[in-house]
């Protein structure tokens, strides 16, 4: 069972890294096609890099998805060796795994709302007339019509593979 628990955690492991490598490859383009959209509606090009908002495989949009990827592979190895941490380790973090992805989920579901809710926090007028939808759309453009599937892929794997690895833990507990 540990075997299997240990496949489920590796492929949690690519479903996080599969996003960062995409943005590595795409996120200067998205980003382009985002400021050309901010040009114009006649806005700053530079407003969304003084507000931390990129769409690159830089700061937390790696740091976050490599951390998962690291503890899922020691969790694995954890698991084939069968130690005795494995058990309540992969109990916790993939309930944590679990929890994360739903709420990535929600965050690009509710991605216009944030953003909105995230320009208006700043009180600077300039980010409040920022058309939000066009803006996320011409990011969006500058990653290949794939990139969607993959992404649905991505949480298909992880939410799949979390649930099974925690139901094939449960009986060992």
């Amino acid at each position: 069972m540990n075997t299997f628990i240990a496949v489920m955690q590796l492929l949690v492991t690519a479903a996080f890294v599969s996003i960062p490598l995409v943005r590595h490859r795409y996120g200067a383009t998205a980003m382009a096609g985002a400021q050309a959209e901010l040009t114009r509606q006649g806005v700053r090009t530079t407003v969304l890099h003084e507000n931390g908002m990129r769409f690159d495989a830089g700061g937390h949009e790696t740091a976050a998805p490599a951390t998962v990827a690291a503890i899922m592979l020691t969790l694995a190895a954890l698991n084939l060796l069968d130690g005795p941490w494995a058990t309540p380790l992969t109990l916790v973090f993939m309930t944590l795994v679990l929890l994360g992805n739903c709420a990535i989920l929600h965050s690009q579901l509710t991605a216009v709302k944030s953003v909105r809710s995230a320009f208006a926090r700043k009180n600077d007028p300039e980010l409040t007339r920022i058309d939000v939808p066009a803006l996320l759309k011409a990011a969006e453009a500058g990653f290949p019509a794939w990139t969607w599937t993959l992404q649905t892929v991505r949480h298909t794997v992880v939410f799949t593979a979390t649930i099974l690895s925690l139901a094939a833990t449960l009986p060992l507990t």
